[in-house]
């Protein structure tokens, strides 16, 4: 495993990483067994976006550990900014990686989606890797009053893994209040994923994503729901990454 290298985004600092290399980093973080969980956040242009522009959610991300770029254009982002070997790492296809090729010791906790999706992905999970560890697991419909329980449920479990598929903005804001009040040795902020491994939502295919138009497919499926997040964020995104190439190319760096 090579040293920790990050890339400045714009205001975010990228892991530079591959689905390999980051399940190696958290085999050995887990390992570590420090006093509180690692966060890892499945990173895409709109969250970037976001961290530049609002406050309260870069608020909420500053605990973050380690954003790693889940996207094609923020890993080209990434690459252009001077990465050499950094790959896409797509929360929905790390997930099944890990899965099926992570120490199998690992436990598991799955917060977030419908009861039945959880239930399907669940079940798939553990077709893929018989004798996979999954110590508990809870819908994400539930109310800051049911917080408490949750996280009495996870401590009395206390997995190796959180895996967190509530969605952005919701799930960094979940994390980042309850980071501290968990046992755990990680905790990674996913979204999309548990609909995609579970089968209760398809993704797009594999090229798509290859070519960095991940986000036009989602847009055509939801286009009510992702209208704001793909029109103003994605400008907002390439606007300042704009800006800071400029920048770095005037001062020579």
């Amino acid at each position: 495993m090579t040293p920790e290298k990050t890339i400045e985004v714009i205001t975010t600092s990228c892991l530079v990483t591959d689905a390999a290399d980051l399940t190696e980093r958290i085999e050995n973080q887990i390992r570590h067994d420090s006093e509180s969980p690692w966060s890892i956040d499945f990173t895409n242009v709109h969250i970037v976006a976001m961290r530049k522009v609002d406050e309260d959610f870069r608020q909420q991300t500053s605990s973050v550990d380690w954003f790693v770029p889940d996207s094609q254009i923020l890993t080209w982002a990434v690459s252009w900014l001077g990465a050499k070997g950094n790959e896409r790492v797509y929360g929905p296809a790390f997930l099944d990686y890990f899965v099926r090729n992570a120490d199998l010791k690992l436990t598991h906790y799955f917060l977030g989606a419908s009861q039945e999706c959880l239930t399907q992905l669940l079940e798939k999970l553990q077709e893929k890797r018989p004798g996979l560890k999954i110590v508990g697991s809870h819908d994400g419909y539930f109310k800051n009053t049911d917080e408490g329980a949750i996280n009495e449920e996870i401590n009395r479990v206390n997995p190796d893994l959180v895996w967190v598929g509530l969605g952005t903005p919701k799930q960094q804001d979940w994390i980042h209040r309850n980071k501290k009040k968990i046992k755990a040795g990680a905790i990674l902020a996913v979204g999309f994923a548990f609909d995609v491994n579970a089968g209760t939502k398809s993704d797009a295919p594999d090229w798509m994503g290859r070519f960095g138009v991940l986000w036009l497919y989602r847009f055509i499926c939801e286009p009510r729901r992702l209208f704001k997040r793909y029109a103003v964020y994605n400008s907002i995104f390439l606007w300042h990454l704009f800006r800071q190439v400029m920048v770095r190319d005037r001062s020579g760096k």
